[in-house]
């Protein structure tokens, strides 16, 4: 870059007439502007300019390089050009990463409409429950479920994730619900396999104020939270249930929200992407775009209080 700076100062001096025009037109000082075109001859060999106290002409050396490098930078201008109108065009590729746990029930839906709304973006979506490098993987933007992605990025926390125990009407119809963290035992239990470790998820309990992890046998282990939220709507079983999956069902009564009290709010959705000064239009329009729809969208997760309530007015409702 020093080279090509070198030779820009050194085309506008010989446009000019003038060393002291060409520092004001590149911003920089005279005495900048001689010291980069002599480290231009002195890097080259020859003399570029005939020097007098009154005129600056040119060699025939600087002749013959001027009509060489004029086609090349007005290329490399053009080309800089393009590059700084792209930054502020809705237009291009979009490489977003996200989980596939929350991919159909939050995301996907959002990536439609943005998509529809901006047909000159070209949405490039990889759903992976593996945490992205962003740099690594060449992606724009990237959604992670759990705890906040490491050092190197910024992130913005979007929803909490609650784990909540469920059952569909029909299951407690056969079968009762269970009425402790122990009676969980005497039932039929769905477990999620994760799909970035290969092992079964334990249950997590709040008890007072702790967190405490359970292993419950499964009838059912799946690696897909859609097909286990699927497998507990159906009646087969008893599931601990993203909020994310399960908040729309439980308000609509398809399913119960079970031991409440020990729900879970440990987790959270988060976006992250690289320093927001850097991106073009397109990727601050996107950031801004899933802000606004999922950051606090209580179609996503339960007030405590709402949750508590669900199960009251359930409870109140099969007693009537």
């Amino acid at each position: 870059m020093n080279e090509v700076r070198a030779i820009t100062i050194f085309v506008r001096a010989a446009t000019l007439g003038s060393l002291r025009k060409a520092a004001v037109d590149q911003g920089i000082s005279p005495q900048a502007a001689s010291h980069a075109v002599m480290q231009l001859e002195k890097e080259l060999g020859v003399r570029l300019f005939h020097r007098t106290t009154r005129k600056l002409s040119l060699t025939e050396e600087g002749r013959a390089l001027l009509d060489n490098v004029q086609p090349a930078l007005a290329i490399l201008s053009s080309a800089l050009a393009d590059t700084r109108r792209a930054k502020d065009e809705m237009a291009g590729p979009l490489r977003v990463s996200a989980p596939r746990a929350l991919s159909h029930a939050v995301l996907w839906p959002f990536f439609l409409e943005f998509s529809a709304l901006y047909p000159d973006v070209h949405l490039d979506v990889q759903f992976d429950d593996l945490f992205t490098d962003l740099i690594g993987d060449r992606t724009d933007v990237g959604f992670r479920g759990g705890s906040p992605p490491a050092a190197g990025t910024i992130a913005r926390k979007l929803l909490p994730i609650q784990l909540i125990v469920c059952a569909s009407p029909a299951y407690i119809e056969q079968y009762g619900a269970p009425q402790s963290i122990e009676e969980l035992a005497e039932h039929r239990c769905t477990g999620y396999r994760r799909a970035n470790t290969g092992k079964q998820a334990p249950w997590e309990f709040l008890i007072g104020d702790e967190i405490v992890y359970r292993d419950i046998a499964t009838t059912l282990c799946i690696n897909d939270t859609d097909a286990e939220t699927q497998a507990v709507l159906s009646g087969l079983a008893v599931g601990q249930l993203g909020s994310f999956s399960a908040t729309t069902y439980i308000r609509n009564g398809q399913l119960v929200p079970l031991l409440v009290q020990h729900f879970t709010q440990r987790e959270a959705l988060y976006i992250y992407y690289r320093h927001r000064t850097e991106q073009p239009l397109r990727v601050r329009t996107f950031i801004d775009f899933m802000v606004a729809r999922v950051a606090g969208n209580k179609r996503f997760y339960f007030e405590a209080s709402e949750l508590r309530g669900e199960r009251s007015a359930r409870g109140a409702r099969r007693s009537r």
